[in-house]
């Protein structure tokens, strides 16, 4: 009897399961091809709204990327290991960032950190048992002048003292943006960007033009 070695590392996606990534997400996917010159170029962008949508980026939707920007899986898994703001496991509604930099450690950042811990009950890289936080921390979130301080999602709080922590985690407000958020990334859908096209024979007017890849070359 010959037995089969088996890597229980290795993640295993049912290939009879159903689709991880709706059609509304695979079109705002779609929608950044127009920007670049590959869709392999698409992948962080796609990364992104897949974990916006669902809250991490599972197996399965990592292969449903690849198939989509026809690429090999593993590109997918070598990029969302490298950086560690892509989680694959679920994560709290919330994430709180805490910026471990020089400037914030001098500054007080591990008195921040240590707080944080002991108010949400939880390590770094994990989430409350309720599922509101977790808790991860970067290099630098470049603040410096802000020393120390922190990211609810995207919003940076600055200058944050241990007894601060128990009101900020307080106030249902704290992820919350003052500015909206840039249009580059919320790009309209595909077929917003069509009737644009019919109109003016440009997309340009939908998407904008920063990051096209004609403009680019013509300033060169």
């Amino acid at each position: 009897m010959a037995w089969v070695a088996i890597n229980r590392n290795e993640p295993v996606v049912d290939p009879k399961g159903p689709p991880l990534l709706t059609e509304v997400v695979r079109e705002k996917i779609r929608s950044f091809f127009g920007r670049y010159e590959t869709k392999r170029a698409v992948l962080l962008p796609a990364l992104h709204i897949v974990q916006d949508a669902l809250g991490h980026v599972p197996w399965h939707a990592m292969v449903e990327i690849a198939d989509l920007l026809e690429i090999h899986p593993s590109d997918v898994m070598d990029t969302i290991s490298f950086y560690t703001h892509f989680w694959t496991h679920p994560k709290g509604k919330k994430v709180i960032t805490v910026c471990r930099s020089v400037s914030c450690e001098i500054m007080g950042g591990a008195a921040v950190l240590e707080e944080l811990k002991k108010q949400l009950g939880i390590e770094e890289h994990e989430s409350t048992k309720d599922g509101k936080y977790s808790l991860v921390t970067e290099e630098c979130l470049a603040g410096c002048d802000h020393a120390p301080c922190l990211l609810i999602h995207e919003r940076l709080h600055k200058r944050v003292k241990p007894q601060d922590v128990a009101k900020l985690l307080a106030d249902t407000d704290n992820d919350r943006l003052s500015v909206p958020r840039s249009d580059l990334f919320d790009a309209p859908a595909a077929s917003t960007i069509a009737k644009a096209t019919r109109a003016d024979d440009s997309a340009d007017a939908a998407i904008g033009t920063t990051s096209d890849v004609r403009e680019m070359r013509e300033a060169d």
